[in-house]
């Protein structure tokens, strides 16, 4: 049971009804996490420029429009697979603990898991819409795959992210499903795609997932959620998911495979000495944490600039 004082932002409103509003839905939507999903997009569309593809500043946008459906799915969506671990943590941080609209009662659980059907469909229809008008059939099986990933990491029968396999599936989803989106409304297919090169981003994915799980590794356990944090410890977590950005950093030249290697070192170096400043933190804090999250976008955006055309 939470021991927040009934002042404190985290504790749970009563006696009343879900307050709504712009604020509401703003707080729902997390933008923060964002920062997860737009890189790859961008290291996709990237790949495609290093394939030989131009730069489509349309591309750009509709991938974008794609990212932020399927950022405001999964975020509505796993607040309402979350709910009872997310009240169980009564300390959470900007990565963790959820959007807490639940938590304080500025929405209701029937609202928001209404807004992720919303948001479920309008994903589908998107790709759907893209396919027809512009040819692009690919795009409607990757939204298939985003919302299949999303189901088993969130949802029964499987719901991954309560036992083995979540981080493997949020590495999937940001790290396969987005760059190739990306890269088809870059070059107008898949037909060329460096698979290859999405490995790094695949472990940055699982070790993203692992970084933000361990500020709630102990009211996870609590509630039986078993993600790799809560099953062997915050510092144990801590220590495989630097190791893991630290990897695919060193896996530059998969991403960037041409270009001399004082591209590569530049792009490694500003990386490595981000995830330096995150590992010489005393303890795996939120400062580790966003610093762990920099090393990666920094060296995604480097990828990025490394290929820009």
């Amino acid at each position: 049971m939470s021991t927040s004082s009934p002042h404190d932002p985290a504790a749970p409103r009563r006696g009343g009804p879900p307050s709504g509003g712009l604020r509401a839905w703003i707080q729902a939507s997390r933008p923060l996490a964002h920062a997860n999903l737009a890189p790859p997009l961008l290291v996709g569309a990237a790949l495609a420029w290093g394939a030989g593809a131009p730069l489509s500043w349309v591309g750009l946008g509709l991938a974008a429009v794609f990212g932020v459906l399927d950022h405001l799915l999964i975020v509505f969506a796993n607040d309402v697979a979350d709910e009872a671990a997310d009240r169980a943590q009564p300390r959470p941080t900007l990565v963790s603990g959820g959007s807490r609209v639940l938590v304080d009662g500025r929405l209701s659980r029937q609202t928001l898991a209404r807004a992720a059907a919303v948001a479920a469909a309008a994903l589908v229809l998107y790709a759907a819409a893209l396919a027809r008008a512009r040819g692009l059939w690919f795009l409607p099986p990757l939204a298939a795959a985003a919302l299949g990933l999303l189901w088993a990491y969130s949802f029964a029968p499987l719901r991954l992210s309560y036992g083995r396999g979540g981080a493997l599936v949020q590495g999937l989803g940001v790290g396969l499903v987005l760059p190739a989106v990306g890269y088809g409304l870059q070059a107008g297919q898949l037909a060329g795609l460096p698979w290859q090169a999405l490995v790094p981003l695949v472990a940055m994915g699982v070790a993203g997932n692992m970084e933000t799980a361990i500020p709630d590794a102990e009211s996870d356990a609590r509630c039986s959620k078993l993600t790799y944090p809560a099953r062997v410890g915050a510092a144990s977590a801590r220590r495989v998911a630097e190791k893991l950005i630290a990897i695919a950093i060193l896996l530059t030249p998969l991403v960037v495979s041409r270009g001399p290697p004082a591209v590569w070192a530049t792009i490694e170096a500003v990386g490595l000495i981000a995830l330096l400043v995150a590992a010489l933190r005393p303890r795996p804090d939120l400062g580790q944490i966003l610093w762990a999250s920099f090393a990666t976008v920094a060296t995604q955006l480097g990828w990025v600039l490394a290929l820009w055309p």
